[in-house]
């Protein structure tokens, strides 16, 4: 069993807005991330409340050894590693995420990836799912802080944006009534932004592929 190694931090109130937690209970959007100009991008509560599909399982069928889901949301795909045998933690910095995610049999902490984290240097794959690259809105400052959280050679998989994009924004939750919560800094690649990101930082290309016409890049350490 993974254990905590310090009290979790205060989750970003972002997090805690009535419309992410309102979305995760009941397994349906609409939600979206708003910009300060009105800008939507819709975010796909019922596919992350689900079973993994077609495209999930390209990603786990290609996980090695203990697994490190960052932003796991709702954790279906930490379950399903669970379920498989795979050595699995989810982390989140939603109450209602990891919530839901011990509900489905995973393992989850409410914790930032910025934490401290148990088994840190240990874990042979991390994944950033559902544009999770844009966690913390610093692509490469998350790189970075994955980087101390794998082994030498550790891997990790990255679901970038479905078009060539390398944006950095401010934006905040949004339900079907409107936001709530303050903004939060986010961002956008697309994977050739990715990969140039990645490789000052260590990461070497490892692999890329599209699945239901969400792409995916694998990246190695060294």
């Amino acid at each position: 069993m993974v254990r905590a190694l310090s009290a979790p931090a205060a989750a970003p109130a972002a997090w805690h807005a009535d419309p992410y937690t309102d979305a995760l209970r009941s397994g349906r959007g609409p939600l979206f991330l708003r910009r300060p100009d009105g800008w939507l991008l819709p975010l796909d509560v019922e596919r992350w409340c689900a079973e993994p599909d077609l495209a999930d399982r390209t990603v786990l069928r290609r996980c090695r050894g203990a697994v490190l889901d960052i932003g796991c949301g709702p954790g279906r795909l930490v379950a399903a590693l669970a379920a498989d045998g795979v050595a699995a933690l989810g982390v989140d910095v939603s109450p209602e995420a990891v919530r839901r995610t011990r509900d489905w049999g995973g393992s989850a902490l409410c914790r930032s990836v910025f934490d401290r984290l148990p088994g840190e240097g240990r874990w042979d794959t991390a994944l950033l799912m559902d544009g999770n690259v844009g966690i913390g809105g610093d692509p490469a400052k998350l790189l970075d802080r994955i980087a101390q959280l794998v082994v030498a050679d550790g891997l990790l998989m990255v679901e970038t944006a479905p078009y060539e994009i390398d944006e950095r924004l401010r934006v905040r939750v949004s339900g079907a009534h409107g936001a709530a919560g303050g903004d939060f800094p986010w961002a956008r690649l697309g994977t050739a932004a990715l990969l140039s990101c990645a490789r000052p930082l260590g990461w070497r290309p490892a692999g890329r592929w599209t699945a239901a016409g969400r792409p995916f890049v694998a990246l190695r350490r060294g």
